[in-house]
């Protein structure tokens, strides 16, 4: 059987202590399949976008396992935790965070540049993941004066610049009008399908879970459902 691109054990996540303490996560097993397009679903405050960051390695659990690719993340130092995050992660985020005052080529290549790629082969793969979403016209643009849509291909530009094996997408349609959100949802899993990357989608939005091969509800800290092809009924559109 094929190792897990991503895998937690009995994973939980507290903040705080004493009376202020909150358990985000009690105790969740989750793998997650290369090639897989996979939701994660919740209201807000059910502890989705902890599990998330505890994935992407942005975030430490309280106790439990993280695993990528078999590797427990506890053993992997700093700098090996980052090189993971830059070279196998791309992120997609409900908030652009594009860098004002900057072109959206200078945007799109910041991964690489944090990952010290010379110059000439920052600008070639970012010109590529450009012309890829059609944006390569938009290159030398300020990345602030394009519309939501186009903000946010170029997010996914950036997230692709790196060639990651596993594409995370925190709403990433939140921002955006429902013909857009549909046009940029079409875009995630037309490149999740041609590239074999695995997206991992965190919303709030049946209708987007509904597209993706597998959906893991999460409720008060942990998963109570796990369904090929969409959430469970009980879980409707919230507001995350």
């Amino acid at each position: 059987m094929t190792t897990p691109v991503l895998e937690v054990r009995d994973l939980t996540r507290t903040y705080g202590r004493g009376s202020t303490r909150f358990d985000a996560l009690k105790g969740v097993s989750l793998a997650v399949h290369p090639g897989e397009s996979l939701a994660i679903v919740g209201k807000s405050g059910s502890g989705k976008s902890t599990l998330m960051h505890l994935l992407a390695l942005l975030d430490k659990p309280s106790s439990g396992q993280v695993l990528l690719e078999g590797t427990d993340a506890a053993t992997l130092s700093a700098r090996q935790v980052n090189r993971a995050r830059n070279d196998t992660f791309g992120f997609v985020f409900q908030q652009f965070f594009l860098t004002p005052k900057t072109s959206v080529l200078d945007n799109v290549v910041l991964p690489l540049k944090i990952a010290g790629v010379p110059g000439a082969e920052r600008k070639r793969r970012g010109m590529a993941a450009l012309e890829s979403l059609g944006l390569a016209d938009k290159a030398k643009n300020d990345a602030n004066d394009l519309s939501g849509g186009q903000k946010q291909r170029v997010v996914i530009a950036r997230a692709l610049v790196g060639d990651p094996s596993v594409i995370f997408a925190d709403e990433p349609t939140g921002n955006l009008d429902t013909t857009t959100g549909e046009a940029v949802e079409d875009l995630l899993f037309g490149l999740q399908r041609e590239r074999g990357i695995t997206l991992v989608v965190v919303t709030h939005d049946e209708e987007l879970a509904a597209r993706c091969d597998r959906s893991v509800s999460v409720r008060d800290g942990l998963v109570v459902a796990d369904a090929v092809g969409g959430p469970t009924p009980e879980h409707g559109r919230h507001t995350a």
